[in-house]
């Protein structure tokens, strides 16, 4: 009796030590982001944002066409947003590393569930759209946020050259880059870069669109071949400058 009291006492604070070392419940948000279904829709999501953002930012490079002092009154405007420019560039930096945060897990897991690769490789095309570019996202993609560090590093925080602009002194950030592109070696690397991003986007787009749920199979292979021709285009669009501008077309 003695002991059966005992251990009645004992329970009770066996329970109470089991559930203290008993770890927290995850967040809603937390066990949406661990799911598969979260990383495919955070990927979906980042990666058409940033696809809209690379759009936006070809078609203002574009502006050099029609002349420096367009592309520095562009350029000139954007910087006088002030405050909501920079939260902007915050808001940007930190969908770009969400992106890339998830997709590397996204590829790492897919690793462990796969140690040893298939020997060789066919595109599926069909039902699953397997191509070069779905294959080699993490590839593209890790080239893609090195030439990011870089391209920041050579112009927005480049040479600070400065022109007159409406009676105000701005910077110069079209000579900046007539300047960069009239050496080839830079135009060549600049050229493969964007070549590796039109890939990127090529399987991107349709995936993130299939991803957060906007894809059914009767559009599927218009969808595919939609995101195939914008991410030709945005890559065309990116090289016309450089090569315009080596060849003595802009400057």
């Amino acid at each position: 009796m003695t002991n059966t009291l005992k251990a009645l006492e004992k329970d009770p604070n066996k329970d109470s030590e089991t559930d203290a070392e008993t770890p927290p419940p995850a967040s809603p948000l937390l066990r949406f982001y661990r799911s598969s279904l979260g990383k495919k829709l955070i990927t979906g999501a980042t990666g058409l944002a940033l696809a809209g953002f690379v759009l936006a930012h070809m078609v203002g490079n574009l502006l050099l066409f029609a002349g420096r002092d367009a592309y520095n009154a562009y350029a000139w405007a954007i910087e006088n947003f002030g405050i909501v420019f920079y939260a902007f560039e915050l808001a940007l930096l930190a969908v770009v590393l969400l992106h890339a945060a998830v997709g590397v897990e996204i590829f790492w897991r897919k690793r462990q569930a796969r140690p040893v690769g298939y020997s060789t490789y066919q595109s599926a095309g069909g039902p699953s759209y397997q191509t070069l570019s779905s294959r080699t996202m993490i590839v593209t993609g890790s080239v893609l946020a090195a030439f990011l560090v870089f391209h920041l590093r050579t112009f927005k925080f480049g040479t600070y050259y400065t022109t007159q602009l409406g009676g105000e002194t701005v910077r110069d950030l079209a000579g900046l880059v007539i300047e960069d592109f009239h050496q080839l070696p830079y135009v060549v690397g600049y050229s493969i870069v964007l070549l590796l991003l039109g890939s990127h986007l090529r399987h991107g787009l349709w995936s993130a669109l299939q991803s957060i749920g906007l894809l059914h199979r009767g559009i599927r292979p218009l969808a595919y071949g939609a995101s195939g021709a914008i991410a030709g285009g945005i890559a065309i669009g990116f090289l016309l400058l450089p090569w315009a501008i080596y060849l003595g077309w802009v400057g």
